[in-house]
């Protein structure tokens, strides 16, 4: 049984990509879920504002005081250095590289286009085999046209690919007007795969303490249908790998992923509960379904029931949508 595919330019001996979460946060955990199975692994994410923030810190330690006398050999600078997260973040993916034999993607979360970006290069260097770019900007001026907002995540990406040869992928959101035209942009300007899609943290009302409060939910397997949606849309429509992620479970979804084009996907909140022991279970549940209805490879399901290949492309587009509405019945 043939479970390997390609992601991005990778090779995968499977589809399942850990994402990045905490997961990933820790050496020793990516460790593990690399002896539990895993394809590749996604780094938990390091911020635009952690790297601009350790930049200053370190100009304000580098410059302050510096019109102070070489003789005062007693001076030091009031503002000790933080904990340079981005500089453990390079250190970790070196160490990991040394040992690990899938491939380990970083994880860049930002949106401004600025000096931030050029640290995929430093990622880069440190061995990364390929980044995700997570650009998260929720736009709360009414003002700002929603071209304006496009723009802005195609130059970040711009920016990043400008710097490095690895090859970069997008976790988009499901909220731009139009997923597919940003989709084939993001491809046609370099980007080699496509994550469907980032979950933006959530927000609720604290009604004890009259305040609004951000929370993060685990996913659920309901919550794939958007990506199924869209990876069989974009099937064979871009040149970008696609990577199906928010609710993915179960050896049940992935192999619904694939049949819809994805090239791979991204699990997180199903081994948190279930522990890295569960992706031996996925993974033996796929090759037992895919014996059972003769499938020799995942190639040989990739996109059979994507828009291009179903025989239902209603399914995906507005003629199933009126027919759903005007038949459903409490």
């Amino acid at each position: 049984m043939n479970l390997s595919t390609s992601y991005m330019g990778l090779s995968l001996k499977n589809p399942l990509i850990i994402g990045a979460s905490p997961l990933s946060a820790e050496s020793e955990s990516i460790k593990r879920l690399e002896d539990a199975g895993a394809a590749a692994v996604v780094m938990h994410s390091i911020f635009e504002e952690q790297i601009n923030h350790e930049h200053h810190e370190l100009d304000h330690f580098l410059f302050k005081g510096s019109e102070s006398y070489a003789e005062a050999v007693g001076y030091f600078p009031d503002m000790a250095l933080s904990n340079l997260e981005s500089e453990h973040y390079l250190e970790d993916i070196v160490s990991l590289k040394e040992s690990m034999e899938i491939p380990l993607i970083a994880s860049l979360n930002g949106v401004s286009v600025g000096g931030w970006t050029n640290y995929s290069k430093l990622l880069e260097e440190a061995g990364a085999d390929g980044l995700e770019l997570n650009i998260t900007y929720i736009p709360t001026d009414p003002d700002i046209d929603g071209r304006v907002v496009e723009q802005l995540y195609l130059d970040a990406l711009q920016a990043v690919l400008s710097t490095v040869e690895i090859p970069v992928s997008v976790k988009m959101n499901a909220y731009f007007s139009a997923p597919a035209n940003m989709a084939k942009q993001f491809s046609e300007l370099g980007a080699k795969g496509l994550v469907l899609f980032d979950r933006p943290v959530q927000v609720d009302i604290d009604l004890e303490e009259l305040v609004s409060s951000p929370i993060i939910r685990p996913s659920r397997a309901q919550e794939l249908s958007e990506s199924l949606r869209w990876s069989a849309i974009l099937y064979k429509k871009i040149a970008a790998s696609i990577c199906a992620s928010s609710g993915v479970h179960t050896h049940e979804d992935i192999l619904k992923a694939m049949m819809s084009g994805a090239d791979a996907v991204q699990m997180v909140s199903a081994v948190i509960e279930q522990g890295e022991g569960y992706i031996g279970e996925v993974l033996t549940g796929l090759s037992e379904w895919m014996e059972e209805k003769e499938y020799v490879s995942i190639e040989q399901m990739k996109g059979s029931i994507s828009l291009q290949h179903t025989s239902n492309p209603a399914a995906y587009q507005r003629a199933n949508y009126m027919r759903i509405l005007s038949e459903y019945r409490f």
